[in-house]
């Protein structure tokens, strides 16, 4: 969902500020948004699960039969998600990193726990999976609930009523933004999604994928993570602040600009990192498969991966900034023109090069991205050289 990002530089601007009345209508305004978009959204998992997945499988595909029953019981979970998601983003927003990971952390040891015992014990299969899943969600959903209300970041007095427009505007704004973000990304990897199962219909190369997206996500955890700091950290420093005692000032755009400098050279330095380590570890990785024709299709695509961790540094952490900023729709703007660019990559170097042809499309989508993040940080953002001159 889009309201995480925009909820959380919502409360990182009020908190920094010492607003607590925003705060708390930024969060309940969230809750409120999301209860109605995950009334819609379970609804049309539940009616039209055939048109849902579609999306990705073929018609009359053997996985349908998996599933369905899997996304009829994924679907309950919709609501509980986005309260973990849009708790998660108030404690991120007032720089409380520690509570949204013991709540994380428990739910998930939960799932592990109840997944097994499901899906093998009581011979449920993927139905159990998914239950699991679900229980875990309400879990986590039912712990920030609670604790939000514990440390005042809602009151039921607000969430039982319709808030005003000039409240709703910035959040529904910020949201139409980035939902123009998220359907670009869903479309490319939906796209990819579907290139990769029309390669063969032996699954090889939806394996040998798998397998090259596991090498992939090995570092992109790491530099995604970065990306969600940008997004509190550079808002919080925005607001010039002043020491009550000694008078001193701190924040501002020129602060801000330093705090992403040393973003931008951290992601990069990582980015390098991290994509040597993966190509070490590729050996090990690829035993991970115990089929050779599997192991041997994803050696290009899992190097082509390592390498663009030195790109996804700079992306993710670009795109944060741009989050934090609340540059929504130059974010978006640039991520569609990025898939555009994969779109077309995708309808010609596959027929070429196969999965490595995917994997270079991949490629061409994130050189678009990083043209976007450059732009917006040395012309035409807020942190610009030239917007800093100017103010």
């Amino acid at each position: 969902s889009v309201l995480p990002s925009v909820t959380a530089t919502l409360v990182s601007k009020a908190n920094a500020s010492g607003n607590q009345e925003d705060l708390q209508d930024a969060v309940c305004q969230a809750l409120l948004v999301g209860f109605g978009i995950s009334l819609v959204g379970t609804a049309l998992m539940l009616l039209y699960p055939e048109k849902i997945l579609s999306a990705v499988l073929k018609p009359g595909s053997p996985a349908l039969q998996y599933a369905k029953p899997y996304l009829f019981i994924r679907a309950f979970a919709f609501l509980p998600s986005l309260v973990s998601l849009i708790g998660f983003s108030a404690f991120r927003g007032t720089l409380d990193t520690s509570t949204p990971l013991k709540i994380s952390a428990t739910s998930n040891i939960f799932n592990a726990i109840l997944d097994p015992i499901l899906m093998f014990t009581l011979a449920m299969g993927v139905p159990g999976a998914a239950l699991a899943t679900l229980g875990a969600e309400i879990i986590s959903a039912s712990s920030f609930f609670v604790l939000m209300l514990k440390c005042k970041m809602i009151r039921w007095s607000k969430l039982l009523r319709l808030p005003s427009w000039s409240q709703l505007k910035p959040l529904l704004e910020g949201g139409a933004a980035l939902q123009l973000r998220n359907v670009s990304l869903n479309l490319t990897f939906l796209a990819v999604a579907r290139v990769t199962q029309s390669l063969d219909d032996t699954g090889v190369a939806a394996a040998a994928h798998a397998l090259a997206i596991q090498v992939f996500q090995l570092g992109g955890v790491v530099l995604l993570a970065l990306s969600v700091v940008a997004q509190t950290v550079v808002p919080n420093e925005l607001i010039e602040k002043v020491d009550a005692t000694t008078g001193k000032r701190t924040g501002g755009k020129r602060a801000a600009k330093n705090v992403v400098n040393r973003l931008m050279s951290w992601g990069f330095i990582l980015g390098v990192g991290l994509g040597a380590l993966q190509l070490l570890l590729l050996p090990v990785l690829r035993k991970s498969s115990p089929l050779e024709e599997v192991r041997q299709a994803a050696v290009i695509p899992s190097i082509l991966g390592s390498v663009y961790q030195i790109m996804n540094g700079l992306v993710f952490i670009g795109e944060g900034v741009m989050v934090g900023c609340g540059n929504f729709m130059q974010l978006s703007l640039s991520t569609v023109v990025a898939t555009i660019a994969a779109l077309i990559s995708l309808k010609t170097l596959p027929n070429m090069f196969g999965l490595t042809g995917v994997w270079m499309s991949f490629g061409v989508f994130n050189i678009f991205r990083l043209g976007g993040v450059w732009l917006h940080q040395t012309r035409i953002g807020p942190l610009s050289e030239k917007a800093l001159a100017a103010s």
